[in-house]
């Protein structure tokens, strides 16, 4: 299977969003409020990012390219993660992390489908095929099943 070490991460890093869901649902819970805990996650996930993008000397020659760069690319995709981590942080604890993340995980694969078959955001083309389409929608009746 071609690359599989890949496959295995994206796989580690599903558990991770699993256990980072729980545990900043869990602060907000106990702080009674989901935009605190999402603050406090993401401050946390950028001061981190920035100590090791500051370690990582090689870097620095990335810097030179910020200027050519589209503004909105240095904004939205900040947003939309704002948007997405609030989001789940207030939902985890109404209705459960797992129908979070099954429900979650269907709009993943529904838009996912739809972005790469057209290659939306400049991501390499893959077309929707019969057997993709039955693929995401077994994954999608198995996620509902789990629910059930």
């Amino acid at each position: 299977m071609e690359n599989l070490h890949l496959m295995v991460a994206a796989f580690g890093v599903g558990i991770l969003i699993v256990l980072q869901g729980s545990l900043n649902a869990q602060l907000g819970v106990r702080l009674d409020n989901a935009l605190v805990a999402s603050s406090i996650s993401l401050l946390v996930s950028a001061s981190l990012a920035i100590l090791v993008l500051l370690l990582a000397k090689e870097n620095m020659a990335i810097l030179e390219k910020i200027q050519t760069i589209p503004l909105y690319l240095f904004f939205l995709g900040g947003v939309l993660s704002f948007l997405a981590i609030a989001s789940f942080y207030y939902v985890i604890p109404r209705i459960g992390i797992s129908t979070t993340v099954a429900f979650g995980l269907s709009g993943q694969l529904i838009f996912a489908g739809l972005a790469s078959h057209y290659g939306w955001f400049g991501l390499p083309i893959e077309p929707i095929t019969f057997k993709r389409m039955m693929g995401i929608s077994l994954m999608i009746v198995s996620v509902l099943l789990i629910k059930s």
